[in-house]
């Protein structure tokens, strides 16, 4: 016996869609959000959004990566260490796949013959790492949790097996993986996903956002098919069909009409037939799809900037701060949940790499936002001055702390943010304040002085006004010029009148209100090989202009002493030549990318026929 059940609805469900996967009651109800592995994977391959979301924080996270703070040689070995064993390109592969499936893990290969046992980290020797190989969760299974709430593994696995090539369960303990999760559960006991012991897929959460922007730029681009729709009205149409050859006859009299409408634009209608040309309108729709991208962006907690590459909007909007804000969640996810993640391979990588474990030996994640060279040159003349005033002057300014105190302070501050290069290998090679011998009172109370005030030394009172010419010689010239006469400059400055103009100032000032670039240990500089720099022409001067902050830095110093400088910007530059061939284009010219050792500062009043003393060589 069967029993027949009749439905009776109305058009009022139909139109609603009720019942439907577009039921509109749908969205007050949550379901269990999981993904099959088919799914993540065919969205992850076939989607562009999907992949962004996963690959964008994975490489952020690492693309600064760390500095090791130790001994150069220290250092040294640690980042050799690291690039042979590919640490920075595993962990970024581990936290893909772990924001991807839900987990990822590092296996820390140290060559035990039994991976179920605790990994001892003091019998790791030198060289004791022997690879590192990233596990998806989707072939690293987690075994039993730990429900002791006295066990360091406290709901966490007890242990994780891995199927072998030959098809056996390898046992793992987890002291052996650097254990990277993906999104976090609401409670591992309420989740749908069959991986116990792992985290959820970052697309399960934003999955929908994702689709209703896909189907949106989908329906648009269909509409653009649909533009221009031609409408034509015929007498008696549905009466004519019911003719056998009517169809025959229908298509034969409009493939002429659009024939004739394709060659001179005229369409030849019936009298009594209407023509009609019906246009989509296309207006606010990319508003409408940049909004569903935004909630994509938010869903995911990633900028529209840095996801979509665009520029930001709105008046004076530069995306700075969403960046900002972007960069300081990857750093805090650096310190939360990386730093520990990696806390038992990076025991290992110490001892494998200096075959002891120094206490002194740490490392901090460089910082994923960068300053520009005009910050950065802000924030070094900021900390100067800073310490002038905590030095004192004596009198109404006491000093706050020890010279030497306040020495070492700025030394580290300087070494750790990168302001002076070359500021750590000169420091251990002359040593710093606090370490010279004691008969070397004289010297230190000169130091102080100039830490105090750097004009000091050089007189109490005011100096008579003159005009002020700085500059710098190129200590490596001869090596330039080669450089620029191989490219077919046949003449250039002499070597030794190859120089970099700091200050020339038309203006009398006091010398002594400048002071000297008391910032250089030796007086002299070397800019580093590489960063901006190319050929132009400075009237009849061809030179080379180059990117150095401190230049940059000691030429504004200079001009806020009352120094006056005739052309808009400042530009540190070598002139190489004032007599180009003709017929060489400029643009043509390689620039120098090697250093550039520069000489100390030398102060001169200006020449009136400076330009009478050029020669070529």
């Amino acid at each position: 016996m069967s029993i027949v059940a009749r439905i009776t609805d109305g058009l009022t469900s139909l139109v609603s869609r009720m019942g439907t996967d577009r039921d509109k009651a749908a969205t007050t109800f949550y379901g269990a959000p999981m993904l099959s592995d088919d799914q993540i994977a065919f969205g992850y391959d076939g989607s562009w959004l999907p992949r962004k979301i996963v690959d964008i924080p994975a490489f952020d996270s690492v693309r600064a990566w760390r500095d090791w703070q130790a001994k150069p040689e220290q250092i040294e070995a640690l980042e050799a260490e690291e690039k042979r064993l590919g640490l920075k390109a595993k962990v970024q592969e581990a936290r893909r796949l772990a924001r991807l499936w839900g987990g990822a893990a590092i296996m820390i290969g140290t060559g035990d013959l039994n991976p179920t046992l605790p990994l001892n980290m003091d019998r790791v020797s030198r060289g004791g790492v022997k690879y590192l190989t990233v596990l998806s969760c989707r072939f690293l299974a987690a075994g039993e949790i730990d429900r002791d709430p006295t066990s360091e593994w406290y709901g966490k696995p007890k242990y994780y097996t891995l199927a072998n090539a030959s098809g056996q369960q390898l046992t793992i303990h987890p002291s052996r993986l650097a254990i990277f999760l993906g999104a976090k559960q609401a409670d591992p006991d309420l989740s749908t996903n069959a991986r116990k012991g792992w985290g959820d897929s970052v697309l399960n959460s934003v999955i929908t956002e994702i689709k209703n922007t896909d189907a949106t730029a989908g329906n648009i681009a269909s509409l653009v098919f649909e533009a221009k729709v031609d409408v034509i009205r015929i007498p008696g149409f549905m009466q004519g069909m019911m003719d056998p050859g009517y169809e025959a006859r229908l298509l034969k009299r409009f493939t002429l009409a659009n024939t004739a409408k394709g060659i001179n634009g005229t369409i030849i209608l019936d009298k009594e037939e209407e023509y009609e040309t019906k246009a989509a309108s296309f207006a606010g729709l990319p508003d409408v799809l940049d909004r569903f991208l935004q909630i994509v962006s938010g869903a995911a907690d990633i900028p529209a900037t840095r996801l979509l590459g665009q520029a930001p909007a709105g008046m004076n909007a530069t995306g700075d701060s969403d960046l900002r804000n972007y960069y300081d969640r990857l750093s805090a996810d650096q310190e939360i949940e990386t730093t520990p993640a990696l806390y038992r391979l990076d025991e290992c990588l110490i001892r494998s790499a200096l075959g002891s474990r120094p206490d002194e030996v740490h490392y901090r994640w460089s910082p994923l936002w960068q300053m520009s060279a005009k910050e950065k040159a802000d924030v070094f003349k900021i900390k100067a001055d800073a310490a002038r005033a905590i030095a004192g002057s004596g009198g109404a300014s006491p000093q706050l702390m020890p010279i030497e105190v306040l020495s070492d302070a700025l030394v580290n501050a300087f070494i750790e943010d990168g302001s002076l290069p070359g500021l750590e290998a000169a420091i251990d090679e002359y040593g710093k304040l606090s370490e010279q011998e004691p008969d070397g009172d004289d010297e230190t109370a000169a130091l102080g002085a100039a830490l105090t005030d750097p004009n000091a030394r050089l007189a109490a009172n005011d100096a008579t006004p003159r005009t002020l010419y700085i500059r710098r010689d190129v200590k490596n010239a001869a090596e330039i010029i080669e450089h620029f006469k191989v490219q077919g400059v046949e003449t250039t400055l002499a070597a030794d009148d190859m120089h970099v103009t700091i200050a020339f100032s038309k203006t009398p000032i006091d010398w002594l209100k400048v002071g000297d670039d008391w910032g250089n240990v030796d007086g002299e500089l070397t800019i580093n090989a590489g960063g901006p720099r190319m050929m132009e022409q400075f009237g009849d001067a061809t030179v080379m202009v180059f990117g150095a902050w401190n230049l940059s830095y000691r030429h504004e110093r200079v001009k806020e002493a009352g120094a006056s400088w005739d052309h808009q910007d400042y530009n540190p530059h070598i002139t190489i030549t004032y007599a180009l061939p003709v017929g060489i284009d400029i643009a043509n010219i390689e620039p120098w990318k090697g250093k550039i050792e520069l000489g100390v500062e030398i102060f001169e009043e200006i020449k009136p026929n400076w330009h009478a003393e050029i020669a070529e060589v």
